[in-house]
């Protein structure tokens, strides 16, 4: 039996993949981390190496998620996902959510689509008020982006709410 490799493989905030710190750019090693990556009934998230498991640590989420102008939903990883859960927002503003792919959250580069796309139950875009009433966790009218509910979480929340563990613990067989 192989070893579980710990520590050594991480994914940033924006999807890039770093090993022991430094950012991964060989395109062959990107496309091979992409390809084998996926989670387990534990909620850790790993790269299947044959018979060896690497597992990752979390800076944020499973998943990456960029917003595209014609709507589409894509992880670091060049899957499409699809949304499927309450969208949780935290204190820094940072938008999570629940897809079919897996937990994600939405790159930092694309809060301003996802805050443009944000309505209040009426159909009315949300205000600034909204969103940071939002953010700020207080009591503020009902948001939805693509129809679902946008709550507040605090960012120590989100991995339970979510199911993800963010530093991948090791379980016995």
């Amino acid at each position: 039996m192989v070893p579980a490799c710990y520590g050594w493989l991480a994914l940033d905030a924006r999807g890039a993949w770093r090993l022991r710190g430094e950012t991964i750019i060989h395109p062959g090693l990107i496309a091979f981390l992409d390809a084998h990556y996926t989670g387990d009934e534990h909620g850790n998230w790993l790269v299947n190496n044959g018979p060896q498991r690497i597992y990752v640590e979390l800076a944020a989420a499973p998943l990456i998620l960029r917003l595209h102008p014609d709507g589409r939903l894509v992880a670091h990883c060049g899957h499409e996902a699809s949304a499927i859960g309450p969208v949780l927002v935290d204190g820094d503003g940072c938008a999570f959510l629940a897809t079919d792919r897996g937990p994600a959250m939405v790159d930092d580069r694309d809060l301003t689509l996802f805050a443009a796309e944000l309505r209040r139950l009426d159909g009315a875009p949300a205000s600034d008020a909204d969103l940071l009433a939002l953010i700020d966790g207080q009591a503020a009218p009902a948001l939805r982006w693509r129809g679902l509910e946008a709550v507040f979480c605090t960012r120590a929340e989100i991995p339970a709410r979510l199911g993800f563990q963010p530093r991948p613990q090791a379980h016995e067989p």
